[in-house]
């Protein structure tokens, strides 16, 4: 399973890869690194270049190189969160019942203006992020719990739908903090999101727990709501009285 899994991955980020390659800039990049590691450790090109290991060896990294090596290469990780994920073991997928809908970049627009007396609790996530696959099965418990014909719950995969995260901005940055991102909707309209976003840009840190997400966004105060809500366009206009059909007249004894 070692092996399988990144053969996997690397099979998976091939044609990505491949435009990778055709830019110029990368594989030029990738050979100054290269002839970097080749002029510093080959013996007969590393011979005068100056060091400052106690041993003079020329032919080695000093502490110095070292630490701007790790440096770097905590930095790539950092910045290929997204490919480093799929190597890894990462949270299971949650695979339980749930009363939530997938919008697509096309479908998230129209479902939120479709009918504007529902509200929306709509979460911003993306497969890649662990902290997205923890909150999945929190999220999916209370949308079995608070789902109903005034207030839905759904789900759109950022990751995947770039032009939604900036058209609803969230930032999608393997360094972010705003995944996932909880956006209430009333009216097709946002009302409120968490995490916060500050005037800096950043986001404010924030725990998604189930009883944060019910106190925050008031839960049972809108379910309570939309059920009120609901009940009128469930049971149907009320029909009009019936009219009493006319009793004729008998005839009395003064017609007679």
């Amino acid at each position: 399973m070692a092996v399988v899994a990144p053969l996997l991955a690397l099979l998976w980020a091939l044609p990505g890869l491949c435009r990778w390659l055709a830019r110029p800039y990368y594989p030029l990049s990738a050979l100054l690194a290269a002839a970097f590691l080749l002029v510093r450790k080959v013996p007969p090109l590393c011979r005068g270049l100056p060091s400052q290991r106690e041993d003079g060896n020329p032919c080695d990294f000093d502490w110095r190189e070292v630490e701007i090596l790790m440096f770097l290469s905590a930095i790539v990780m950092m910045k290929n969160r997204r490919s480093m994920f799929l190597m890894t073991c990462k949270p299971p997928l949650y695979m339980g019942p749930e009363y939530i809908k997938y919008f697509s970049d096309k479908t998230i627009d129209e479902e939120l203006e479709r009918d504007k007396r529902v509200t929306w609790i709509v979460e911003f996530f993306a497969n890649w992020s662990s902290e997205c696959q923890s909150f999945a099965p929190i999220f999916a418990d209370l949308s079995l719990k608070y789902n109903c014909s005034g207030l839905q719950f759904g789900k759109v995969d950022v990751g995947r739908y770039t032009d939604v995260s900036t058209r609803y901005k969230v930032s999608t940055s393997p360094l972010t903090k705003q995944l996932p991102t909880l956006i209430l909707f009333q009216g097709g309209t946002e009302i409120m999101r968490r995490p916060q976003i500050d005037k800096k840009g950043r986001a404010v840190s924030w725990t998604f727990s189930e009883e944060n997400v019910i106190r925050e966004f008031n839960l049972n105060e809108l379910y309570q709501k939309a059920k009120k809500q609901a009940k009128p366009r469930e049971e149907g206009p009320e029909e009009p009285p019936a009219v009493p059909a006319a009793v004729p007249q008998q005839e009395t004894k003064k017609d007679k």
